[in-house]
């Protein structure tokens, strides 16, 4: 706030940030809805979502038989689970086929070891970026949001994020759109904190991280 007295009013008015709310407890979970909201918006990845996890959950509307006879009861799957069910069923619960070659792709690398997932927290920004961008469907605004709400790192900066875009407009008034080079610039005075300066302009917005998008 001492340093850029612009965001502080931001956080002022908003209170405390609430980014640690929205984290992502389990990395393989944190991936897979990543992907599935890429070029939607909320309301419509959140009930695609539902719907993928209904495919393994007790009583969900699906009719795959794979959620009673492995007993899930709100429990994510496995990339083995994911695997086991068939493109049809994947493509049934809105997932575009992109989507599920997408995930496919996630689920055998971590099945097989190429992408171990446990090992991430141990890298560094950039070395995490490195490792998630090899998986098919996953570019570096995904690595970045995986960064922010599944490893909690505090320093990053999503310039390729249409929601962080609009939020440096509309905090500071720009009329053109701003270069990631002038988006970098104005954050300096944000480190070594930028995730949580991020979650401001996305407050900022009355709205969660904008996900129309792909990459």
């Amino acid at each position: 706030m001492r340093r850029d007295p612009v965001l502080g009013a931001v956080i002022k008015k908003h209170g405390p940030c609430g980014l640690a709310e929205s984290q992502h407890t389990d990395p393989f979970k944190a991936l897979i809805r990543a992907i599935v909201s890429q070029q939607l918006s909320t309301k419509a990845a959140a009930t695609i979502q539902q719907r993928f996890e209904a495919l393994f959950t007790a009583g969900g509307d699906t009719g795959n038989p794979l959620r009673e006879r492995r007993g899930h009861r709100g429990r994510f799957p496995t990339p083995a689970e994911v695997m086991a069910v068939p493109d049809e069923a994947l493509r049934a619960v809105g997932l575009s086929r992109m989507k599920v070659s997408f995930i496919r792709d996630l689920s055998c690398r971590v099945m097989e070891g190429s992408l171990r997932l446990q090992d991430l927290d141990a890298l560094d920004d950039e070395a995490v970026i490195a490792a998630l961008v090899a998986v098919k469907g996953i570019g570096r605004w995904t690595a970045e949001m995986f960064l922010m709400f599944r490893l909690h790192r505090p320093d990053v900066l999503p310039v390729g994020d249409l929601g962080i875009v609009r939020g440096f407009q509309k905090v500071y008034g720009w009329k053109k759109e701003p270069s990631p080079a002038k988006m970098t610039r104005t954050a300096e005075a944000w480190r070594p904190y930028r995730s949580i300066a991020c979650w401001y302009l996305w407050e900022h917005l009355e709205n969660k991280p904008v996900t129309d998008r792909e990459d």
